[in-house]
């Protein structure tokens, strides 16, 4: 028998896989846990229980899913905005943008809700970029908080296909005006060319037209945009890269002062990029032929396989996801700027990529890998002299089964990669290279959908409205009342030692009243129906029923946050600190107590697996009818339970109040036998 007192110190290598159970021999064993759920690991090695989330509106038609994208013209102008059937509302400051007031604001747009998850985009300053394979790029524009405008993009010139090397001519009736007529020698143009451009060259001189009307295979009518060079006939004429449906690029991205295109379904391993500085300008040449340093360019990847690119990313160089690997693109000179004729595209790794964009960290690309199940680091290693995609993922496979449908990245408080799991729970990644923290936490929301639990369908971050932390935001599908809700929340911000402990916000789709002392709270009408916890002034008041969107408290409170409660957990691997004869493992053990180290915590359960403890923190100072004080230092539980061959202490916080756990001390007896 041994008496033994190990201390787990940190939580950085987050929740792990159960197929991790026997590998004692990892460090990363020693800094997990077994569960971590509705818990944030810290990079210094703490684990706090998250923040509720805020509610804001039902989006405009809860029968449909929508889409969360962030808009970001600074840390103080921020907007998230949500993409539904034929229309986007706006959303700042933490509400919901209205004109007149009472009224949500709201523009069309062509996209339907079955391609709103494949939608992507790109933005500068107020302008943001969108493409779709079944529509032509938009552009969409703000110019005040209820004046947006989203319309199809209307290109100088460009692109265009490959030119023409057969023997097919082109004749125009003149060389500039509104209807001139086109004549090819052999059948050209079809119905859905309408719209489309058409580049012509006479001797040195390159024009463009667009085609207004089809009469026939061979006739079609057009509008000059750039004077063409002659009348007569041409072989050398090349027809825009973009028309109709599955023309149209699926990825966007900006890099080296260009505009990127790539991923339309007709040309899927297609690359195009605007001239330098003129964004929405792809002329391959200058109008006399000459091809200049600035003009646009196109590239296909040339590889032993088709590669339809998946995603566009900058950094120092244009990182190219596709389905069959990760490629970059770059000029062939290191310090030389991207022209046409130093364009090279390498393939570093062959991993493959899912439709989803990744998230930028640094220097380093975060992705999603085909199949939506393992998030991969694209990042350059000096020892190779090329890119890796290390699998952040393999220690915690079993999160991710079901795949992940959306991420986002946080950067403040803490480096967070946040993802929407198909099932609706949502994962969170606590990811601090340098300090190899890569720790994985998931998150289950409050209260239901169905017979489940509330189901996150879209993430998208942007900064809070004071600009000192980043702020999730939520599209979650809800049921209220026995109905389906789709609601858009936020997490809140972390609770931190400079708040009262009446700011604690630990309910989830909640509201908060503040106010003169009441003891009816009003307003929740979006939980009717529902069961909801309640912290008044600081202190937990008995759950209650909404019914008539109201409450009633026991007592009357000037703060009093309201909403569904969920549960944070954490469970620690089984500990091993050794026997008189060599390993504990699969010796039978007791703990007999633990002391949990905490942090600004209130109202904790300790216990072996889940016959818990209460945490004692009301002491003979605690003045009676006003609650306990937070509390920084140790607690000892002792456990009345504890025998067994998997030695693990569970933490639980179910109340609406704080807890930050820092390090766990049990206090276990192995036994040789």
């Amino acid at each position: 028998m041994s008496r033994v007192s190990p201390i787990q110190t940190n939580f950085t290598a987050g929740e792990l896989s159960p197929r991790l159970e026997g590998r004692v021999d990892l460090a990363k064993y020693a800094n997990g846990c077994r569960v971590l759920e509705n818990m944030l690991v810290h990079p210094h090695g703490g684990a706090s229980r998250r923040s509720g989330t805020r509610f804001v509106a039902e989006v405009k038609d809860s029968a449909a899913a929508v889409r969360l994208i962030p808009f970001e013209f600074s840390t103080v102008q921020a907007y998230i905005l949500e993409f539904g059937d034929g229309y986007i509302r706006f959303y700042r400051d933490e509400g919901r943008i209205e004109s007149p007031p009472g009224t949500p604001y709201e523009i069309a747009a062509p996209y339907a809700q079955a391609e709103l998850m494949e939608l992507q985009f790109a933005q500068s300053a107020d302008i943001m970029y969108l493409v779709h394979p079944n529509h032509a790029p938009r552009k969409l524009s703000r110019t005040g908080h209820t004046a947006w405008t989203l319309a199809t993009v209307g290109f100088k010139d460009g692109p265009y296909l490959e030119l023409n090397t057969g023997t097919t001519t082109v004749t125009p009736s003149a060389t500039t005006g509104g209807a001139i007529t086109l004549t090819a020698s052999a059948s050209l143009f079809a119905a859905s060319d309408v719209g489309r451009i058409l580049r012509l060259k006479h001797g040195s001189t390159w024009g463009w037209a667009i085609v207004t009307a089809v009469a026939g295979g061979t006739s079609a009518t057009a509008t000059v945009q750039s004077p063409l060079g002659g009348t007569a006939a041409t072989a050398n004429w090349q027809l825009g890269a973009w028309w109709q449906a599955g023309s149209y690029p699926a990825c966007v991205s900006f890099y080296e002062e260009r505009l990127f295109f790539a991923g339309s379904r007709d040309k899927p391993q297609t690359i195009w990029a605007s001239r330098s500085g003129d964004f929405e300008n792809f002329a391959p040449t200058e109008t006399d032929g000459t091809l200049a340093d600035d003009c646009a360019l196109s590239f296909t990847i040339a590889s032993d396989q088709v590669n339809a690119i998946r995603w566009l990313s900058p950094g120092a160089v244009l990182a190219v996801g596709t389905v069959g690997g990760e490629f970059t693109l770059r000029a062939s000179a290191q310090d030389e700027p991207l022209t046409p004729a130093n364009v090279q595209v390498k393939r570093q790794t062959t991993r493959g990529c899912a439709y989803q964009p990744p998230v930028q960290v640094d220097s380093v690309v975060l992705f999603l890998q085909r199949a939506g199940r393992k998030i991969r680091e694209f990042v350059f290693a000096f020892e190779t002299d090329g890119y890796q995609a290390p699998d952040l993922t393999l220690l915690a496979e079993h999160l991710t089964r079901g795949g992940l449908r959306q991420l986002a990245y946080m950067r403040e408080p803490d480096s967070t990669l946040w993802a929407a799991r198909g099932d609706g729970v949502l994962l969170g990644m606590t990811y601090e290279r340098p300090q190899e923290v890569v720790a994985w936490h998931r998150h289950v929301l409050g209260g239901r959908h169905g017979a489940g639990g509330a189901r996150v369908e879209s993430v998208a971050v942007i900064p809070s409205p004071g600009g000192g932390e980043d702020q999730l935001w939520l599209s979650v599908l809800r049921t209220i009342d026995g109905a389906s809700r789709r609601y858009i929340e936020f997490l809140e911000a972390p609770f931190d030692e400079d708040q009262a402990q009446s700011d604690a916000f630990f309910v989830d789709c909640g509201l908060t009243y503040a106010g003169a002392a009441a003891e009816t709270i009003a307003g929740l009408d979006h939980l009717e129906g529902e069961t909801v916890a309640v912290l008044a002034d600081g202190a937990v008041h008995p759950n209650r029923l909404v019914a008539d969107g109201e409450i009633a408290l026991d007592w009357p409170a000037a703060k009093v946050h309201v909403g569904l409660p969920y549960r944070s957990r954490l469970q620690t691997m089984r500990f091993e600190a050794g026997a008189a004869d060599g390993t504990a493992q699969g010796k039978t053990a007791r703990i007999h107590a633990a002391t949990v180290r905490l942090w600004n915590s209130l109202g904790a359960q300790l216990g072996a697996d889940e016959a818990l403890e209460s945490i004692p923190f009301r002491s003979s100072s605690d003045a009676m009818g006003s609650p306990p004080a937070l509390f920084t230092g140790d607690k000892r539980v002792a456990f009345p339970k504890g025998y067994g061959t998997a030695p693990r202490v569970t933490v639980v916080q179910d109340q609406p109040l704080p807890l930050t756990v820092l390090a766990i001390m049990p206090r276990l007896t192995v036994f040789d036998a």
